[in-house]
């Protein structure tokens, strides 16, 4: 019988864009623990992190991080982070693998730098739990429940600065998602084929969203991804 593997992913998205629609920092990070039927996550950790995108190689390490602080209160079988690498095990990862990545020369050489440090973290997780941590990236569906469940705090996050902030907010959504908002959860839903029933989802405790307007439109420089302009409803800090 085929095991139903428990599986912790991590991802960072969503971004804050500038009047050009382009990205200035990735504005959320979350880990979460996806079980069978792999639709939306069991468990999640989210935080701000407002990292410039110059500096989003970086995101990994944080990435990892949050998959540590899961699976210190969650069982898992295995840990896949958000690397496209053939779902090659961290501990194994070389220079050698990342040669064929899509990526410039100084963001390889960025990851070589940080290669070290997750190898270590991987092994430390082997050890300590008897898992392995995978280098899968977009191929993996509890990847894409992690995207768009840190997309769904991003929006949270986003509002939060916008409820003092003088002019709209505008936030680059992950791609091919929209947004539901129902009460105090926050939704995002996949809408790529075959992946209708996916979405991830946060909590507005402190009703942060009630104070703002927020209008959907297409980013007319990236097809497939959407954003949403946040604008305070007014000084609700001063309430």
């Amino acid at each position: 019988m085929v095991k139903a593997l428990r599986i912790i992913a991590a991802d960072s998205s969503s971004a804050i864009l500038n009047e050009k629609f382009q990205p200035q920092s990735v504005v959320a990070a979350a880990a979460v623990l996806v079980n069978p039927p792999c639709r939306e996550p069991k468990a999640f950790l989210a935080e701000p992190i407002f990292e410039d995108v110059k500096a989003s190689h970086n995101l990994v390490l944080h990435e990892v991080k949050l998959c540590m602080e899961l699976l210190a209160n969650f069982d898992a079988d295995v840990i896949h982070l958000d690397m496209t690498l053939g779902a090659t095990p961290v501990e194994e990862l070389s220079s050698i693998h990342f040669s064929g990545l899509r990526i410039s020369g100084e963001a390889k050489n960025n990851l070589l730098k940080l290669l070290p440090k997750l190898k270590k973290i991987a092994v430390d997780i082997r050890q300590k739990h008897g898992i392995e941590v995978l280098a899968i990236g977009k191929e993996s569906v509890p990847i894409r429940i992690a995207e768009l469940t840190a997309g769904a705090h991003a929006i949270v996050y986003a509002s939060e600065k916008a409820i003092d902030a003088t002019n709209p907010v505008f936030l680059g959504l992950p791609s091919e998602c929209q947004h539901k908002i129902v009460g105090d959860t926050c939704c995002l839903y996949s809408l790529k084929t075959a992946e209708h029933d996916i979405k991830g989802y946060a909590r507005d405790n402190q009703m942060v969203l009630e104070h703002v307007n927020i209008m959907e439109m297409l980013n007319s420089y990236a097809r497939g991804f959407r954003t949403l302009k946040i604008t305070s409803k007014g000084n609700f800090r001063g309430l």
